[in-house]
């Protein structure tokens, strides 16, 4: 079984020593989506939202975040993030899909950034469309791939 890092011998909440790491290029991704009606999908694709471009300004929205998740996950550690890049796609039923890629060079990975990144986007068009639709629903938040580090490259398998 895999130790979890972020607890010290006593079970106490503890953020981990990265200082005798070595600074490594790190990469994330992470994708999510937001269902939604009709109308929501039709002012977003086409631009008409009454409230302004919706996927610039979650995009906006997503590279903030993920530049601020040390701030809102207590133990994660402040990064200088060296790129964040947001896409969207539509998909045919009704979906927007979001995915978050997070590149640094450092001493711990980006996955946390990546996942804030997405979420937060996703969370911007919930807000900006939501006169149109309150029952949109976010889901299927998670992390597509990591490059770099002690554990190496991974990808999820869907």
């Amino acid at each position: 079984m895999a130790e979890l890092t972020h607890l010290d011998n006593r079970g106490d909440a503890n953020m981990v020593d990265v200082g005798d790491k070595d600074v490594t290029r790190r990469v994330a991704t992470a994708r999510g989506k937001i269902a939604m009606n009709d109308a929501a999908f039709s002012a977003i694709r086409e631009g008409a939202a009454a409230k302004g471009d919706v996927l610039a300004t979650a995009r906006t929205a997503g590279i903030m975040a993920a530049k601020k998740t040390s701030d809102l996950i207590p133990l994660c550690h402040p990064l200088a993030i060296d790129r964040v890049k947001i896409d969207f796609e539509f998909d045919e039923a009704t979906a927007i899909i979001a995915t978050a890629t997070v590149r640094v060079s450092g001493k711990t990975g980006v996955e946390m950034e990546a996942l804030t990144a997405t979420t937060v986007a996703l969370l911007t068009i919930y807000d900006m469309a939501k006169a149109l639709d309150k029952g949109m629903t976010i889901d299927e938040v998670g992390l597509v791939s990591k490059e770099g580090g002690k554990s190496g490259d991974w990808q999820a398998v869907r």
